[in-house]
């Protein structure tokens, strides 16, 4: 009784053999967990961003146990469209979680199945910028007034409308939307789905003129501000008369954190379904191997923290950890629960969503329990 489980299977596989009633069962109990000895690697297609806590990963200094990987770059909107409605051959891919909400909500979308890995995650008080004569100082300033975007169901569009909401009483029907015909961040973002898209009743939404994007709009006063999931152009050129709302979004920031305990999340891991009901013991592999890829970025930022190129470096880690701990970045449900749970409420109460989703639900079940060392 003191072998692991593992090895007391190992021990236990002659006499099973032998049993057409013990074998079956020992079968699913090894297959639950890891791969048999012997049995042939899988090749697995990996999909995402290039992030530095997945390096170990991308790379091969990190293996998935039992499979043999090829790790390939790609842009969140193409990601979203291959898995949506593309050619799905990608095995394991970040994905979008309001897109993915939105699909497996209203779509019946189940060819993928979520596993707790959140590669990016963002506050999102940086995200929201304004013309300087747009009369706007202070969020509550944002009702009736025009707010451009390039695309209105995204994920970090669905964070910044619930944090105004939340925080400051701003309600979407107080805002007239401008969705923009060009998106100067696309190359960035790649192609948009339609998840990404997705406008509800009862709010009072327009398009903007043809060739112009988000930029463009504010610059020429089509709106007051922008929300937006990286930095328009206008903004990333230093054009005199666009700025952002929170004049120092870092202390906002760290002020929402200390006081809700919310990290937002952007993307997560999804699986295969099919590869899932093969390979049961696959999503731990997987998840396994993204939070060994994670603790390398982490020692490598504590050690080697003098070869990064930002001054202040070490600081800005040592005061990250203060505040939210020195796994600041994890993985894992109960660790995300409370961030998780706001989005599905907020993609419902923002009439994205036909209903509010469990986390129960999109989860690959034998993922439910894991947690990080």
């Amino acid at each position: 009784m003191g072998l692991r489980r593992r090895e007391f299977l190992k021990a236990s596989a002659y006499a099973a053999a032998s049993s057409p009633v013990i074998a079956p069962a020992l079968a699913r109990a090894m297959a639950s967990e890891t791969p048999m000895d012997g049995e042939r690697l899988i090749d697995l297609r990996v999909a995402g961003y290039p992030f530095e806590h997945v390096s170990g990963l991308m790379t091969g200094k990190v293996e998935v146990e039992g499979c043999r990987v090829e790790f390939e770059t790609g842009r969140i909107g193409d990601l979203n469209t291959h898995v949506f409605s593309g050619p799905r051959t990608l095995d394991v891919t970040e994905i979008g979680l309001t897109p993915y909400i939105l699909a497996f909500a209203n779509e019946g979308f189940r060819a993928y199945s979520l596993i707790p890995v959140f590669p990016l995650r963002l506050f999102r008080h940086k995200s929201i910028f304004i013309h300087v004569d747009s009369g706007i100082d202070d969020p509550t300033q944002l009702k009736g007034k025009r707010v451009g975007t390039p695309g209105y169901s995204s994920t970090s569009l669905t964070w910044i409308r619930g944090m105004l909401q939340d925080e400051y009483g701003v309600r979407r029907e107080e805002i007239e939307w401008v969705v923009s015909a060009e998106d100067s961040s696309a190359v960035n973002a790649g192609a948009t789905s339609k998840q990404e898209n997705v406008f509800p009743e009862g709010l009072r939404v327009a398009i903007g003129p043809p060739g112009k994007d988000e930029s463009d709009l504010l610059i020429e006063r089509h709106v007051d501000a922008l929300f937006h999931a990286a930095e328009p152009r206008a903004f990333v050129e230093g054009h005199p008369e666009v700025r952002r709302l929170f004049a120092d979004p870092r202390l906002a920031e760290r002020d929402y954190y200390a006081r809700t305990g919310i990290f937002p999340i952007m993307h997560a891991v999804a699986i295969r379904s099919d590869l899932v009901s093969r390979h049961p013991w696959l999503p731990k592999a997987i998840f396994d191997a993204y939070s060994e890829s994670k603790a390398l970025a982490y020692s490598d930022m504590r050690r080697r923290w003098f070869l990064r190129t930002l001054p202040w470096f070490a600081q800005e880690l040592a005061a990250t950890e203060e505040l939210m701990g020195d796994n600041f970045f994890p993985y894992g449900i109960e660790a995300n629960r409370q961030a998780l749970d706001t989005l599905f409420r907020y993609s419902h109460e923002q009439g994205l969503a036909s209903r509010r989703l469990e986390i129960e639900e999109l989860f690959v079940p034998s993922t439910l329990a894991l947690a990080e060392a």
